[in-house]
Order: C-alpha cells, then structure tokens, then sequence
C-alpha cells in the first residue's frame, strides 16, 4: 500500500509539472523518484515542511524553473489541503463520541486555524504579486548580512521579479486553462490519501481484527492535522500520542501499543529510510554532473 502510494503521488506529480511546463520530459519513475528523496527531509522536519524544498530544487534541476516548480509543489499542497478541509466534519461526525483527549481537540482546533491561515496567505500570494515581490527582496536583504561573498543586487531582484511572475502565471492557468488538469490532480490526490489512510485497517487486519474501516480513514484525517502542526521533527511524540488516543477507542488498549509500533514503523520509518537512500543518490548524481559542468 505505501509503494502504491508513492506512485500515485509521483503521477500527480508529474502531471502538474507537464501542465505548467509543457517542455518538461519527466516520466512516472522519474517524479517518484523526486517524491521519494523529499521523505527524508520531510520526516524529520515539523509539519513536513522540508520536503517542498527538496522537490522544487530537484525540479528546477530537471530543467523547470524555480517559479514554475514553485507553483507544481504548492499546487499539490493546495490540493491537499482542499481535500483534508472537505475530509474534517465528516471525521468529526464519525468522531464526535469519541474525542475526549483535551490534547487531541486542542491539537484539532490549531491545524485547523493553520491550515485555513496557510490557505489565504497561499490566495494573497497570487493575488498580490507585486507584494509578494516586495516582501522577497525585503527578506533577501535581510538575509544577506549571512552570506560573505558580494551579492549583486540587480542580478537577485530580477531573478525574484522572474520566478514571482513565473509563479503566479503558472497558478492563474490552473485556475484558467489547466482546470481540467487540476481536476484530474484532484481525483489522484483523493487515490493516493486514500490509499495511505487503507495502511491501518490493513495492519488491523494483520493482527486479527476488524478493520474499522470509516472510523480509520477518519482517525487519519483527524491525525493528519495534528500532525501539520509545527511542533517536533516528524511529530514525534504527538502522533504517537495522537494514533493511541485516536484508535483505542476503536480497539481498546490491549493491542494499541503493537498497533501504534507497527504504524509508525510502516508509515514514518520506512519513509524515512527510503527517502535518505533515494536523496543519497539523486542528491550524489546532482553534484556529480554540477562539477562535470564546472570542469567543463
């Protein structure tokens, strides 16, 4: 179930990248394997966050502009925060009895308001191009102070003014032309969720039990916001937490520890491993052909 969710998402993947670069050549294997090598960093970074710039960079090295991959990554969270917000009273009304951990509601009512946050910001940013470029550079002469070498200022205001207006061409034709794409992302992005949700009542299954099949997939809608809140490096922790407070009430507490380890194990560590094996060779592959070009 997870390598099928792997692939699901690399095919979304790359069909928002081939919709707002039509030059980009990427096959199903090759944005897998992008997907693959952000699940290092997004493991052990709060709220997943370092994986997006993983996949950007490794997209811009495929030959999409910064801007453009922007656009591609966002798009998915876009997508996944649509689809998490359509997802939430459901879970609550199958929930609703059962949520009686302070812990977990309060972690609720956070992930919503970040979500919801992160949603405007997101509809500004496009809204408001030239803000966005304004507070860019402002932040990039902030920043600058860090970095020794001499920067040419000109140079980075049109490399931002560039990537800005790529970015926010890119979301206008989803919004515009690329709806028909954009509503095919949508159907993928509800396959491969709901592929990784299935995780839980397979190892439920496993160890002979029933595999609570709506209450699952809602614990992990539930347990998916938790876990998008910026607390510890891959929600250690609080999942462990949340996943016990959520499912013994599904199946009590005598088997909860087994299932909380097996979960972890699948979900989170195995994604782990993968995703530093998979960033260790593109990542190696990357500064090979970087410093060929160089000696050239």
């Amino acid at each position: 179930m997870n390598i099928m969710y792997w692939f699901l998402w690399g095919t979304r993947l790359k069909m928002l990248c081939t919709a707002v670069d039509k030059k980009m050549r990427m096959g199903i294997w090759g944005s897998t394997k992008i997907v693959l090598a952000n699940l290092f960093l997004a493991g052990i970074t709060p709220s997943m966050a370092g994986g997006e710039p993983v996949r950007i960079y490794l997209l811009n090295k495929n030959g999409m502009s910064i801007g453009g991959a922007t656009a591609a990554v966002l798009g998915e969270r876009l997508l996944d925060a649509m689809f998490i917000l359509i997802c939430i009273p459901f879970a609550f009304f199958v929930f609703k009895n059962h949520i009686d951990v302070e812990l977990i509601r309060t972690g609720l009512s956070i992930g919503v308001i970040v979500f919801v946050a992160c949603i405007i910001l997101f509809v500004y940013a496009i809204k408001n191009p030239d803000k966005t470029k304004s507070f860019l550079i402002f932040l990039e002469s902030k920043l600058r102070r860090f970095f020794r070498r001499r920067i040419d200022m000109k140079k980075v205001v049109d490399r931002i003014n560039r990537e800005v207006d790529d970015f926010n061409k890119s979301m206008k034709f989803f919004a515009k032309k690329g709806r028909k794409t954009f509503l095919l992302c949508g159907v993928l992005t509800v396959l491969f969720w709901s592929t990784g949700f299935m995780i839980p009542s397979m190892i439920l299954l496993g160890l002979g039990l029933d595999p609570f099949i709506v209450e699952s997939y809602s614990a992990q809608v539930l347990l998916l916001v938790i876990v998008m809140m910026p607390t510890t490096p891959g929600s250690s922790g609080i999942t462990e937490g949340s996943v016990a407070g959520l499912y013994s009430v599904l199946i009590g507490r005598n088997l909860i520890g087994v299932f909380v380890l097996l979960f972890r194990l699948i979900t989170y560590y195995m994604n782990l491993i993968v995703g530093a094996i998979f960033q260790y060779k593109i990542f190696r592959s990357v500064a090979s052909f970087s410093l060929d070009m160089i000696k050239k």
